[in-house]
């Protein structure tokens, strides 16, 4: 039968009248206590310094595999990072079994129980493992570098990083898009920084009253006037189509790639600019209201 709490209070009571007894039992909790302390408490101190201990040289690894592809100058820097964040995550697993060693665990009892579970794991984190597949084959096949500016998994913007399960995307407007990997591979990847060259590709519009030769040969002369236009392969003005409204003309011109937004915004502005000056209308739409109705 439990003792109940007034048996518990005659215990205590004898206790008191008792100093012998009670100070064994003092003793006896104390010793508990330390022997609790000098198992668990070194255990869990070694276990502390053991994670410091990893986790610095983690980042020490890192760092000094970064800075050997530096040096060489054979190695893509894409590559080397990449690997960088793969031993960074080996010497954490290392460390890992090293803490539950410390605390008396059979690390080959534990490698081998790992094993064993690693199916049913792989089951569970199917997306996890499918992100750090895609990452080693974003770094096998190379369809960007660090640096790129690149238009995939619907984010355009420059790749700053590389890791086993996401990729790192700076955007125009400076704001920093985290990937998973697998949703890159996965879909299309458009590269704007493999080629050093880049076709622009403007249309015009002009009215079908201007002279169609007046106007490409302004275009012309604005295309010759840019140094930043490549002369080879050579510009074309040409009639992409006739509208509704007017005639549009089509301009093609390579630039180097870091250059193309200025072209652009330079060529819309100069092309409006000498059209006024030479006298070359440009459509306007129209808005034509049957007779007896009214807008609105």
């Amino acid at each position: 039968m439990a003792d109940t709490p007034l048996q518990d209070i005659v215990a205590i009571e004898k206790l008191a009248h008792n100093p012998t007894a009670l100070e064994r039992h003092v003793s006896q909790a104390v010793e508990t206590g330390m022997a609790v302390i000098t198992t668990y408490g070194l255990k869990m101190i070694g276990a502390i310094i053991i994670l410091v201990i990893g986790w610095t040289v983690a980042g020490f690894v890192r760092s000094a595999v970064i800075k050997a592809g530096k040096r060489s100058a054979h190695v893509d820097e894409t590559v080397f990072t990449f690997l960088a964040s793969l031993a960074k995550y080996a010497v954490l697993i290392f460390t890992l079994v090293a803490m539950l060693a410390s605390f008396g665990v059979e690390t080959t009892s534990f490698v081998a129980v790992l094993g064993a579970a690693g199916i049913a794991i792989g089951l569970a984190l199917q997306g996890t493992l499918s992100h750090v597949a895609s990452g080693f084959m974003l770094i096998m096949f190379r369809p960007f570098r660090l640096g790129d500016e690149v238009e995939a998994a619907g984010i355009t913007g420059i790749v700053t990083d590389i890791s086993l399960f996401t990729t790192e995307f700076l955007r125009a407007d400076n704001v920093v898009i985290v990937v998973p990997n697998s949703a890159i591979w996965s879909g299309n990847i458009k590269n704007f920084t493999s080629h050093a060259e880049r076709k622009l590709s403007v249309e015009v519009a002009v009215a079908y009253s201007a002279k169609l030769d007046d106007a490409i040969g302004a275009l012309r002369e604005l295309i010759a006037a840019d140094a930043r236009i490549h002369q080879t392969p050579a510009p074309l003005v040409a009639v992409s189509r006739l509208a509704d409204t007017g005639v549009v003309l089509l301009v093609e011109v390579w630039v180097t790639g870091k250059d193309l937004a200025a072209v652009r915004y330079d060529l819309n502005k100069r092309i409006k600019m000498a059209f006024d000056t030479k006298g070359i209308a440009m459509p306007t739409k129209q808005v034509y209201l049957t007779a007896g109705t009214s807008a609105g």
